[in-house]
Formats: structure tokens, sequence, C-alpha cells
């Protein structure tokens, strides 16, 4: 056996769920030499091996972000921050920023921001174009919400997306009248008018956005990502900006693209271009095709059975497709060969997206060993998870959704179907792979939030919210590493820390199988972050071979 490259020694490592704990572990360059304990890894140390102290702290598998947007994220970076955590809880300090911003705009250039969460605003309510146009008479204005399903613009925005009083709404969209009188309010399809009519992100930007995002992905412990839905705001271009960074080998993270493939997506383009399930391009690989089913339940446009107990009491949310369109969709990517990653929250719509994959299995193009997905799959039936394990399609779940929106939910839905909400237990028993993750840009990329979620099954202001779906630690580190790794057919090379799998490793500044969850939630930090056995991040910059 050859001499290990790097140990790390003097903390608990933990392998993977069904693997368990070793006290130390030996790198080979990119892979996994051995596991063991101490003086068994110690004794295998040449001269040239160089050794981590771990002081107590805790090894796992490398984090994977089965659900993300990582272009956008890095977008958002140099957006207006709206998000409530950074004290944007009025209108009025949203009004503030905006000016701000528009102290330094040009006349006419696009001013955007993201994150705000109307429920956390003190009016309770969106802002208005109105007031957008006070603050920002000479600039279009575009704030998405958090979710980033319904956004709200103002008048010169709306003048550039050719937006009037006699505009209908698209289908599967919405353009937000009162009395007569456009409100600014955008949701679903009708974002469409603005993304088209506003500036595209140069070549540069978009690959300076994908590095600055997947550099702070590093320095949370991740080391694998899926960028989901790679072309919907510039197109091809988005492609290209991956392309680039692979080839060159400055993509900073593994990214597992999965492509836009909404009637105004590049699905079919990527397709005769070559950018198919399967290809791999350095740290870049291909798989799914994404399709939107509906919003977001935060956003109320989430499509439920039931009505939502907020706003109109008819409203049941929006389906982006008819039944129709969605299946042929689904049946036209999946018999492409791409896995299919469609974004269902309500559960009328996870029942057309359920029962569309069900029809695309045919004797000579089965679904079984497709591992299709459903994105988000946030409010489903017991009956709904039985049918989704008999076929083989996962959920792909962001517990943190419960974390920053579950008091919304309550609000929204009630309490009854919230507690059931993104069941994680329930997925577990039915031998499915919930695979956790973000959402980001729409929620935080903290880790540490979701872990605490999803075996708390606490909201940000601990509000109980199901509790009998709580899981523990391990299978929380296991749903954030070697699920995610499922979902996306690697789980051969990454998602575990065993013998001959790529060495992705976060090192955390607390054990957090053994500190209390508030101490998860509030104090726990990645340390140091190892990609194919190379330190990538190192917080305390107490390892002096750490990547720059």
């Amino acid at each position: 056996m050859s001499k290990p490259s790097l140990i790390l020694t003097g903390g608990r490592i933990f392998c993977g769920l069904n693997e368990g704990f070793a006290e130390a572990i030996a790198l080979d360059g990119d892979r996994v030499l051995a596991t063991g304990s101490a003086a068994e890894i110690s004794e295998m140390a040449g001269p040239d091996t160089r050794v981590i102290e771990l002081a107590g702290r805790t090894a796992i598998p490398g984090l994977n972000d089965a659900h993300m947007h990582l272009l956008p994220l890095g977008l958002t970076m140099t957006e207006i921050n709206l998000r409530p955590e950074t004290g944007a809880n009025s209108i009025g300090e949203i009004l503030r920023r905006v000016a701000e911003r528009a102290k330094t705009a040009k006349p006419g250039e696009w001013i955007n921001g993201r994150g705000y969460d109307h429920n956390e605003l003190a009016e309770g309510r969106h802002p208005t174009a109105e007031e957008l146009d006070t603050v920002a008479p000479n600039n279009p204005v575009y704030l998405k919400r958090t979710c980033g399903h319904v956004a709200v613009i103002n008048s010169a925005a709306m003048r550039e997306a050719g937006i009037g009083h006699n505009t209908p709404e698209p289908d599967g969209g919405m353009i937000e009248r009162r009395d007569n009188k456009l409100t600014g309010l955008i949701a679903e399809r009708a974002l469409r008018l603005i993304v088209d009519a506003a500036p595209k992100p140069s070549a540069e930007r978009l690959r300076d956005a994908i590095d600055s995002a997947g550099r702070f992905m590093l320095s949370q412990g991740f080391t694998a990502v899926m960028d989901a839905a790679v072309g919907m705001a510039a197109g091809m271009d988005e492609i290209d900006a991956y392309e680039h960074l692979a080839k060159n080998d400055t993509l900073p993270i593994r990214t597992w693209v999965c492509i836009y493939g909404n009637t105004d997506g590049i699905g079919d383009k990527a397709y005769d271009a070559g950018y198919r399930f399967g290809r791999e391009v350095g740290k870049l690989r291909y798989g799914a095709m994404k399709v939107f089913g509906d919003g977001s339940a935060g956003g109320l446009t989430a499509a439920m059975s039931e009505p939502y107990l907020v706003g109109d009491p008819a409203n049941r949310g929006i389906f982006c497709y008819t039944d129709k369109e969605m299946h042929d969709f689904l049946s036209h990517y999946h018999n492409r060969g791409y896995q299919l990653a469609i974004h269902a929250i309500g559960d009328a719509a996870i029942e057309q997206v359920l029962s569309g994959i069900e029809k695309t299995s045919t004797e000579a193009n089965p679904i079984l060993g497709r591992r299709h997905r459903i994105e988000h799959c946030g409010f489903l039936s017991n009956s709904q998870i039985a049918r989704m394990a008999a076929a083989g399609i996962d959920p792909v779940p962001q517990p943190v959704f419960m974390y920053e929106f579950g008091d919304l939910y309550v609000t929204n839905v009630g309490q009854a179907r919230t507690d059931v909400a993104y069941p994680m237990r329930k997925w577990f028993e039915a031998g499915l792979h919930p695979a956790a993750s973000s959402d980001a840009p729409v929620s935080t990329t903290d880790p540490f939030k979701n872990l605490f979620t999803m075996t708390t099954r606490m909201s940000n202001r601990h509000t109980v919210l199901g509790e009998d779906q709580k899981l523990s630690m391990a299978e929380a580190v296991h749903a954030y590493t070697y699920f995610g790794a499922y979902t996306q057919f690697a789980e051969n090379n990454v998602g575990r820390l065993v013998p001959g799998q790529l060495a992705d490793i976060a090192v955390l500044s607390h054990d957090v199988f053994a500190v209390t969850p508030e101490q998860v939630e509030q104090d726990t930090r990645c340390d140091l972050t190892i990609l194919g056995g190379v330190v990538v991040y190192d917080r305390l910059g107490q390892v002096a071979e750490a990547a720059e």
C-alpha cells in the first residue's frame, strides 16, 4: 500500500451512515486511502506525509447542495441584498436601499434586488410600483421576493418590458391589478417579460459569478452542488461560462448541471449542441433537465388541492403548464435521455408531475433506474410518497424552507398541512433518497441551519413543525452528503469517506453529533474544506498549503 499524502487525526471522522465513525483518515492524492484508529493510521505515515490535527473537531464527507442556483447566487452578490437578516424589515428600508443605489446608477440603468419577504416586512405587504417610482424614477427597478417566483417592478421596468394596462397575463403567470391599476407585482411566467427586457450579463460577469459563488460554497464545507436551471437568465451563454471554467480547470466546485427546459428555456438547444446526460468536463457534469410545475407556498403560487387560508379564498396557486403541456415535456426529455428534475411544491403540482413521469415509462424506456427527481416536493400525500418509492422517483427538498418560512406556511396553509410538509422521516422510511439542499439564493446556504431544522423540525423562531419528521444528526448529514451524490449518479465517487472515494472533506468547528442543536444552529462553522485531497478553504489560516 502506498504511503498517504495527508492524514487527518485527533477527532471523529464520520465516514457514512452505515460506516459510522473512525478516529483518523489517510488520503492518497485525490482519494481516500484508509480510515481507522489513530494508531493504525499513524503507522501508515511516510516521511512526506502531512498531518492535520483536528484537535477534537469532526470531519464529515464534503457537503452536497443537491438543489441550488450557483450562477444566480453569484449574480445576486452584486445586487441589493434584501434578505430579512440584513435588516430589510420594512418597505421604508427597502426604498432607502433602492434610493441609495439610484444615486450612483446612470439614467436607464437597471437596479436589481433580491431576498425580501413581504411576511417579514412591518407593513406585511409587497412594495408597489408607485413607491419604487418615488425613489428611482429614472431607472427600471426589479426586486425579486426571496422565493424568486414573485417580484415587484416600477413603472420604468414596465415600460422596458412593454407591460401596460391592457397587457394580458401570460399562461401560468400573474400581473396584478387593483382598482384597474397595475401594482407592480408580477409572478411566475410573467417574470420572463422582465428577464427578456433586462440587459444580459456579459461572459466575464457570468464566469465571475460562478467563481464567486463556488468559492463561497467551499467556505461553508460544500464540495459539490447542483445548479438547478442553467440557462434561465442568459441562455446558452451560461453553458459557455461553465464550459470555459471547466476546460481551464478553474471551476471551483464540483457542479452537476441541470438545464432549464421550460418553453423559454434551452433544453433542445443544449441537446443539439451535445450537452446531454453523462457529459463530463473536469469538475463539471451534466445530467438533469428542469421544468417548472408551479410556484412557492410562501408566495401563494404553489399549486395546491385545497385553497390557501389568506388572500383570495379561491386561490389554490398557479400551474405553470396544463397537464398535457407538462406531460409532453416530461415524455420529450425522458426519451432524450435526461434525468428529470421537475419543480413541484404543492400537492396538485406534484400530482401533475408524478402522474406525468409515471406515464413516460415504457417497456423499451422504463423510468426505474433513471432516478428522476421532484424538486422541492413540499406538500404531498402518503399515497404520492408510495408511488414515488415504487417508481424510483426521489424528492429533493429544502428543509431550510421550514426554518425560514415555516411560520409563514402555518399562516398560509395551516398547522396541520405544515406539520407534514417536507416529510424527511417519511421519505427515509419509504426507502427514498431525500437530498437536502438550500435552493439558494432563495434561502441561506448555511448548512448548519439546515442541519438544525432536520434534527429539530423547528423554524428560525423555534416553532415546532411536525416533530415526528425529525432525523438523527447522522441521518441529516447522510441526506446532505450521500443522498445528494445518489441523486446525481455520483455515489461511487463522493458522499462517504471510504477507501477509493474522492477525498472531499469538511472539517467542522464543533462535533455536530455531540453538541446541542442550538450550538449547531448558532455556533458551528466550517474550519477546513478539502476538495480532491487539496485544502481549498482554511477559515483559521492554520494550513499553509490552503489554496488561494
